[in-house]
């Protein structure tokens, strides 16, 4: 009796072993040539449709500040017994801000062309809105450096909101994250930019 396919050998590395199949896979995408991002204007794309981080060493060092925020919906209920401290895990706002500063500080490592930032300031605020049962998120980090902070607000407001879930989920398992965006940032090439919608 033959043997079945779920029994057959493996197929070979392609020539020149595991690592030229590992290359293989990071190849360019399909119409990429080298001349593909002079002529888009993809400034993270290297010549040959790789990504890449942007070289920002001959920027100079301005002052940067961006905002962010973030909103957490739960049931009013659920939002009166945070206010009060009494959750079963503790302090969730306490525990919501120090997320959020961790999280701004590494927001390079979880967003891959980001750079790492010397951050010289970062502040994290809760506005509450009983009524409705919703925790608005802001922060604002601010730096000297060559390039913005716009993913250190944003990844510090999205750290926060998820802290603040953890800590209420034990009550309340459907509170939303939701509206993680930009309000403004200023310093740099670009200038100020702020946001017009509410």
């Amino acid at each position: 009796m033959r043997t079945s396919d779920a029994r057959r050998r493996p197929e070979p590395h392609p020539a020149g072993g595991p690592e030229a199949g590992i290359e293989a896979l990071a190849a360019s995408p399909p119409g990429w040539g080298s001349g593909a991002p002079e002529a888009s204007g993809l400034t993270h794309i290297g010549p040959g449709g790789e990504a890449r981080m942007v070289d920002v060493g001959g920027k100079p060092e301005t002052l940067r500040e961006a905002e962010a925020s973030c909103r957490v919906r739960m049931s009013p209920a659920t939002l009166s017994l945070l206010l009060q401290g009494g959750l079963p895990k503790g302090d969730a706002l306490a525990v919501a801000r120090i997320a959020g500063i961790t999280g701004a500080k590494k927001a390079s490592l979880l967003v891959p062309l980001a750079h790492p930032v010397r951050l010289s300031s970062l502040d994290v605020e809760f506005r509450f809105a009983p009524e409705s049962g919703e925790v608005e998120v802001r922060v604002v980090a601010r730096a000297v450096d060559r390039t913005g902070v716009e993913m250190e607000a944003m990844v510090g407001a999205a750290a926060a909101a998820l802290a603040l879930y953890d800590m209420v989920k034990g009550v309340e398992r459907g509170v939303v994250v939701q509206d993680l965006r930009l309000l403004r940032k200023s310093g740099g090439r670009s200038g100020t930019w702020v946001r017009e919608e509410p």
